[in-house]
């Protein structure tokens, strides 16, 4: 099942996505649906083609932990070696914008802004220290995410936090979907086109700490709430590791694509004042 959170006739709610029609249902929140509340239809469906409704971010996440260098692709491009764990880091709720929102930053903050798909992992129960074998089980399902990074900040601070965490840089959406539909998900593709040009084209088989271990490691330092987020890495192919570097800059237009997960478009806006 794909859920996504909606915006029409000035009301936002849930529903359920089947090709292009969308089921509302009586929640208004994926945080209620996780929690097996508000799941009842509510009035008739509707297209999303001149159903006169948006998509927003399918969730507004209490935390979003994200998970660097997680890909053997992207380390090879590097000419780095492998973590021996996993290197996390944060966004904020701040940070999450849904699809065709815009990101944005001022322009005096970076000149290096990056892109990054990755598929991000809804947790559906409290997990705390919880084994590899049973952490699929407290996941709800899957999404799409843009780690969008500003790689001047990134590694100037010589720490990740401010370079990642910039309002507007987590993009997510545009459907979350149920973990049964997912049977594994390390064999889940992941793709990133800039202005219609593919960049990043890869596939979870990549990851060097696959989804099982990622939760299991993540849960015996910090309990997961339901609701929260897990970035779990991005392949290669991001700009600045390519000859010659490319950058984001107003009028870009960005599409990730996970899976079947649908595909999440972003625009770069103008600079902040």
């Amino acid at each position: 099942m794909k859920w996504v959170r909606f915006e029409r006739e000035g009301r936002q709610g849930m529903g359920t996505l089947e090709g292009d029609s969308v089921q509302p249902v009586e929640a208004t929140s994926l945080q209620e649906v996780i929690d097996g509340r508000g799941t009842k239809p509510a009035g008739a469906a509707f297209s999303l083609n001149g159903g006169g409704a948006k998509l927003r971010a399918p969730l507004r996440p209490g935390k979003i932990i994200a998970v660097g260098q997680n890909y053997w692709d992207h380390c090879r491009e590097q000419n780095v070696e492998p973590s021996k764990r996993p290197i996390l880091f944060a966004k904020f709720p701040l940070s999450v914008i849904g699809p065709d929102e815009q990101v944005r930053w001022p322009e005096d903050l970076s000149s290096q802004v990056d892109y990054e798909a990755e598929m991000a992992l809804v947790i559906g129960k409290a997990a705390r220290s919880v084994s590899e074998d049973a952490a699929l089980d407290y996941l709800f399902g899957y999404t799409a995410a843009n780690d969008v990074s500003a790689r001047d900040v990134q590694f100037g601070d010589g720490q990740w936090l401010r370079g990642k965490a910039i309002d507007t840089f987590c993009p997510l959406g545009p459907t979350v979907v149920t973990r049964d539909e997912v049977p594994d998900p390390q064999n889940v593709t992941v793709k990133c086109r800039v202005n219609g040009v593919t960049l990043q084209d890869s596939n979870t088989k990549e990851m060097i700490f696959p989804v099982r271990h990622l939760v299991s490691f993540i849960s015996h330092a910090m309990t997961l709430e339901p609701g929260d987020i897990i970035l779990t890495g991005t392949p290669h192919g991001v700009g600045v590791f390519r000859n010659p570097k490319i950058f984001l800059k107003p009028g870009d237009s960005v599409e990730v694509e996970v899976g079947n997960f649908g595909v999440l478009r972003n625009s770069i806006g103008p600079f902040l004042t």
